[in-house]
């Protein structure tokens, strides 16, 4: 989403489009290491075969998916791999200096996934460390620190939780990115606009080398590919994939901005955008450490899915943007009505919706969690409760099932974790914000990493959400993430903000901590100074 359309004037369109289009996906192929590189993980450098680095991404008790994406050059297409398929050797052990190798295997990068790899490795021990690399054409990546989830049985104390959201690289620079990575978190939960799709300015980040299709907006594979392959060539982006393992679902600017399911948000037939579609979800694959479950094929994709750390959490990460109704009212800021309140739209679609229930339904775990894309609360401004309709505040029927429902099932502490807006959010999550409405849980709404530049500690935009929503406990409008420590008897979260992005120098600082009680849908706010 184009930043916060929730506090500024709405500017889009809708219209209806008539054409059809069914694009299918290529066949995926599936496809010891000698010297040891330093033990610390670090990035790739440029003209290295890792010149990307590595990651992992969806932790479960035995198992962690591995990802590297081979790239001569980055920013050339193919990444200058040629045509050819590349066997890649990889190992993981439990020591940082690996020589303690508790799995090794093979895996080939074909060129019909850009020479990425997704290995998804099982067998391992619960709750415990994991160090990985691999070795392809003679070279050996950086080494990458990871982590399993506790066993389905255990009780764990605590679990920390990164939380990141809109990294617009043209913006700024990824301070928050190398501050994660100094925290060294059980798991990161990127919640979209991994990349954005339109233009980067020339002013952006002075003397960074950029690709050639940088200069426009991204349509086809190989744009998708190298606005990737530029993101990913940030070091603090790459040491913080090195440090801990990634959860990673996508948002509209991985496509095409404010884009529902089949509907694009420009002037372009429904045949054109699922084409572009296509090709955006197979290139949010083929950089992303997730499952082979969640490849796409043509426009059809499965992206959500649930993970559990013991009996202390379970995660639902949820794709509000495949399979919703278009947006109410144009897409403009605007005052719920109807439309907003019509029972048959929906943000989730039906089998998501029932998928999400059924989980709470069966769920054992002290903390329940939505891990999405856009917030659930509604994020009032001015007397007439103007709310953006591309959050849960313009589909209210499908709100009111989700959190009614979870409420009849017995979930006692329901989270939302969100992104999108580029401000930090702490908000109740009610059914209904005009009636009154019991609090069913919490939401804590992640600022962006760079996406919209510097802010400050309270902007007009800040200043209006908490005037007209009463139900709004903390609010920030700075860059950065969210931290939580998740324990048995309270929930905390860290808000970490950046004074500036536009410096390649910077660091952050904490802002505020919330805790949230067990069985409690309350927020206590220790604030520090502005």
């Amino acid at each position: 989403m184009d930043p916060d359309l929730t506090l500024r004037s709405g500017a889009t369109r809708r219209r209806f489009l008539t054409a059809t289009g069914l694009v299918t996906g290529l066949a995926f192929t599936p496809g010891l290491l000698g010297a040891t590189p330093p033990a610390t993980p670090t990035p790739g450098s440029s003209g290295s075969l890792f010149a990307l680095g590595v990651a992992s991404g969806d932790p479960l008790p035995d198992g962690i998916v591995l990802w590297t994406r081979l790239a001569r050059n980055p920013f050339a297409p193919g990444g200058g791999m040629g045509s050819r398929p590349v066997r890649v050797d990889w190992e993981i052990a439990t020591n940082a200096s690996m020589t303690r190798v508790v799995r090794r295997g093979t895996a080939h990068a074909t060129p019909e996934w850009g020479h990425s790899i997704h290995v998804d490795v099982r067998g391992l021990a619960p709750a415990a460390d994991h160090f990985y690399r691999f070795r392809a054409l003679g070279e050996i990546s950086p080494i990458g620190r990871t982590r399993t989830a506790p066993a389905p049985t255990a009780r764990p104390g605590a679990l920390s939780i990164a939380v990141a959201s809109c990294q617009n690289w043209a913006d700024g620079y990824y301070h928050a990115f190398a501050d994660m990575a100094a925290h060294a978190p059980d798991l990161v939960l990127h919640l979209g606009d991994y990349i954005y799709e339109k233009p980067i300015p020339l002013d952006a980040r002075r003397g960074a080398t950029r690709p050639a299709s940088a200069t426009h907006e991204a349509v086809g594979l190989d744009d998708y590919r190298e606005r990737y392959a530029l993101y990913k060539s940030d070091p603090d982006l790459q040491q913080a994939h090195a440090m801990s393992p990634f959860v990673i679902s996508f948002d509209d600017h991985e496509v095409d901005n404010n884009w529902a399911a089949t509907i694009p948000e420009d002037e372009t037939t429904m045949s054109q955008f699922a084409l572009r579609r296509a090709s955006a979800l197979r290139a949010w694959w083929e950089n992303t450490p997730v499952r082979t479950t969640a490849r796409p094929d043509g426009t059809v994709i499965r992206a959500h899915r649930r993970l559990a750390f013991g009996d202390l959490a379970e995660i639902n990460v949820l794709d509000t943007r495949s399979h919703r109704d278009d947006q109410a009212n144009g897409d403009n800021d605007s005052p719920q009505n109807a439309r907003t309140a019509d029972p048959s739209r929906t943000i989730l679609g039906d089998a998501q919706e029932r998928w999400l229930l059924d989980g709470l339904a069966s769920s054992n775990a002290r903390w329940d969690v939505l891990a999405q894309q856009v917030p659930m609360a509604d994020l009032a401004r001015g007397g007439s409760r103007a709310v953006s309709m591309d959050g849960w505040s313009g589909y209210e029927a499908s709100r009111r099932r989700v959190l009614d429902g979870a409420a009849r099932r017995g979930v006692h502490n329901l989270v939302s974790l969100a992104g999108d807006i580029h401000r930090s959010v702490v908000a109740d999550l009610r059914a209904d914000y005009v009636d009154d409405s019991p609090t069913r849980g919490i939401e804590l709404a992640t600022t962006s990493i760079t996406s919209g530049g510097d802010g400050e500690d309270s902007d007009d935009g800040d200043r209006a959400l908490k005037a007209a929503s009463p139900h709004v406990r903390f609010g920030n409008s700075q860059r950065g993430y969210l931290l939580n420590r998740v324990y048995r008897d309270r929930w905390e979260a860290e808000f970490r903000v950046a004074p500036s992005v536009r410096s390649p120098r910077g660091s952050l600082r904490r802002r505020a901590v919330v805790t949230i009680p067990d069985a409690s849908p309350e927020v206590d706010v220790g604030q520090s100074a502005p």
